[in-house]
């Protein structure tokens, strides 16, 4: 990371999604993490939530903090494999508007330092919808560790060089 120091850092407001079917607020650790990390780097958690494996949920959650001027931002936990009930990709294609490609093929080169060739079962991914970013991470410890740590925190930095997401969001409405 290329942080430059004569600028200022600008704390986002962020929101965090856990898409389980097991998972509750007692054992949603990938949550925890990410709320941890989320707060450690200096941004703003202003929502958290949990919810099902169903698309249709996960449409309607995320257009609510979409719609909501005081998120900049949403990142997930879960939901990104390859099962039946493995949604989030799909839930994101009915909200996004551009899509971030080099967000997942970032994600898995960094993944694959970890755990190799298990990474292609990762649909992790990353989209723009209506001047909000949406990041899915798988919903493993290891994965969104690997999420925040290996890209998040960077991209979400203003201070970081030579170019970071938080710059561009006065731009993201243009039309």
């Amino acid at each position: 990371m290329a942080i430059d120091t004569d600028r200022t850092f600008k704390p986002i407001n962020i929101a965090l999604l856990t898409v389980s079917d097991t998972r509750g607020p007692e054992n949603d650790t990938s949550g925890d993490i990410l709320a941890e990390r989320i707060k450690g780097a200096g941004h703003k958690l202003v929502a958290r939530a949990i919810e099902r494996d169903d698309a249709q949920r996960l449409v309607s959650r995320l257009n609510d903090w979409i719609d909501d001027q005081g998120i900049d931002a949403i990142v997930s936990t879960g939901g990104t494999g390859l099962t039946g009930r493995d949604v989030t990709p799909e839930a994101l294609d009915r909200v996004k508007e551009k899509d971030i490609p080099g967000f997942g093929e970032l994600f898995r080169w960094i993944s694959y330092q970890t755990i190799g060739t298990s990474t292609v079962q990762s649909r992790a991914m990353a989209v723009l919808s209506r001047g909000t970013y949406i990041f899915a991470l798988p919903g493993s410890n290891g994965a969104v560790k690997d999420g925040w740590d290996g890209i998040l925190a960077e991209q979400l930095d203003a201070r970081n060089r030579p170019c970071n997401f938080v710059e561009l969001m006065p731009r993201l409405r243009e039309v």
